[in-house]
């Protein structure tokens, strides 16, 4: 591909927001040049197939979608969809568990009778997913368009909810509604996906991850992408291709210079040529704000601390549970809770906030084969099933000093939690590839600061902000939340102020704000 000196807009990193961004900029007529560091785009929007002679197309590091509005799949004419979950989550509880089932509200309210001794909680549990429901139908529709005030937001949620979500610690909200243990813990779980926080931390920092979690579509739901993750990336390459954006990988970009109306980009390719150089009008930055600030050279700030632990797993079946009264196709076709009671929660953070590794790590498992079970492919001999475990309090600190006996001891304290509510060694139950070891395939924050350029393994680029706007907007960049300090460059990752998780809302706001910048200047519109 040879490629011109000089594009309307270069986006710098071909996650799927990148691409998103990508995909509207073209289609709106602009010249678009993505650059990719890695040999394959996608960024965390990734399918692989991981373990030698295992044909399964495993969603590397994301795995379900929520937060990508409808209104994009639309708008690009995505070939993509997803399925819904009808079981929403299982905990175990001794020799029962707690199974909410999307599909029968009676079964919910019989198993948390049995777990809790009363229909108290279940009570409490339908007042409370009624009270985030109607936040989220509220809140969900405006992440898609200019980004509302502190106050215009507030209204639209309401005085008494928006207290409850974002004024209050969520812990104080949390135990108001409930005063079960296990219940607490499943629903404060929500707040702590990517984000090291307890339940009365001042910062809110769990409240602004918790809200995320539960507004995605205006319903909450978490669903799987048909085909992993990756069918999400190949839908948005196509996409831009169709719409003529130009799009290299292997291309690591290593400064940006601007003057505020003309950027130059400096970036190494693959291709030998060694270093190149292409001007823009705009360049969009599909990076963690340390990066940012890295390829224009400024001081990047204090670096985020990733608290995640992702094990992947192929498994020739399903494990046995103690509790011989769940079927484990339902138990596992949710999110399967470990170790995540609202005590149990609490002094694991404890634990990793003092620097150890949690002697009870907290985790949650999926299993997509379940709900999608065509990413399991012909070729495959043994491999039925994919677990994806995600664990909790798992901060990049506990790595910082031997990663990999570290990483090996949050491995083994974390499956040793997963055995003790299974009727059998989780071993037993696990693939092995061709050379006979078996399908585990582990990334700490440390490994994600590696292989996805992540700072301190941070999926979220940083902390999570609430989706409205303090200060005036006097941009188009401020009015869609994606500015920087530099006029003609903007933020279109997890970084924006409405950034995190598979959304596309990033890379959709950096383009509109770049589109309203542009028809601004037009002759005749005042510029």
């Amino acid at each position: 591909m040879v490629m011109r000196s000089r594009y309307d807009v270069v986006i710098v990193g071909g996650g799927h927001n990148g691409l998103v961004a990508a995909a509207y900029l073209a289609r709106a007529g602009q010249s678009v040049l993505v650059l990719e560091q890695a040999a394959v785009p996608g960024g965390a929007a990734v399918s692989a197939r991981l373990f030698d002679g295992v044909d399964i197309r495993l969603s590397r590091y994301s795995y379900l979608v929520s937060l990508l509005p409808d209104r994009i799949v639309r708008d690009l004419g995505l070939r993509f969809r997803t399925r819904k979950r009808r079981i929403s989550s299982y905990t175990p509880a001794g020799s029962t568990g707690l199974l909410v089932d999307n599909g029968s509200p009676a079964a919910t309210r019989e198993s948390f009778a049995r777990v809790t001794g009363s229909d108290r909680e279940f009570e409490a549990w339908q007042r409370f997913y009624t009270m985030t429901g109607e936040v989220a139908r509220a809140v969900f529709p405006t992440l898609t368009g200019p980004l509302p005030t502190r106050d215009e937001l507030r209204q639209r949620v309401g005085a008494r909810h928006w207290e409850a979500l974002f004024e209050r610690p969520l812990g104080e909200t949390v135990e108001h509604y409930f005063a079960d243990d296990l219940v607490r813990g499943v629903v404060f779980t929500d707040a702590l996906i990517g984000t090291f926080t307890h339940a009365h931390d001042p910062s809110l920092a769990q409240n602004r991850c918790f809200l995320y979690h539960v507004i995605g579509g205006g319903t909450g739901d978490w669903d799987v992408p048909v085909g992993g993750m990756g069918a999400l990336t190949d839908a948005l390459v196509a996409a831009g291709h169709s719409a003529g954006a130009e799009l290299v990988t292997g291309a690591e970009v290593t400064g940006v210079v601007t003057d505020g109306k003309t950027a130059q980009i400096r970036f190494a390719a693959d291709t030998g040529t060694g270093q190149a150089t292409v001007d823009a009008r705009y360049v969009l930055v599909n990076a963690a704000p340390a990066e940012l600030a890295r390829i224009v050279d400024e001081p990047a700030g204090t670096e985020p601390e990733g608290a995640q632990l992702k094990i992947n797993m192929a498994l020739t079946r399903l494990p046995r549970l103690r509790d011989t009264g769940t079927d484990p196709r339902d138990a596992f076709a949710g999110t399967f809770h470990i170790a995540e009671s609202y005590s149990r929660l609490e002094h694991a953070y404890r634990e990793a906030a003092a620097g150890k590794i949690p002697s009870a790590p907290p985790s949650e498992i999926y299993c997509h084969t379940l709900t999608d079970p065509d990413i399991v492919g012909p070729a495959t001999s043994n491999a039925r099933h994919t677990l994806t475990l995600f664990g909790i309090h798992m901060p990049a600190r506990l790595f910082a000093a031997d990663p990999e006996t570290a990483k090996q001891a949050a491995v083994e304290a974390t499956l040793a939690q997963l055995d003790a509510v299974l009727a059998e060694p989780l071993h037993e139950c696990l693939a092995r590839d061709s050379g006979g070891e078996l399908c585990l395939d582990t990334a700490t924050p440390a490994d994600l600061q590696r292989t996805l350029r992540l700072p301190g393994g941070h999926i979220f680029h940083g902390d999570l902000s609430f989706p409205y706007r303090t200060e005036p907007a006097g941009t188009p960049a401020e009015r869609w939340g994606v500015e920087t300090a530099h006029p003609n460059i903007f933020r279109c990752g997890a970084g924006t102020v409405r950034g995190g998780g598979v959304s596309g809302i990033g890379g959709h706001n950096a383009a509109m704000a770049v589109l309203e910048e542009t028809a601004a200047q037009r002759p005749g519109n005042g510029w």
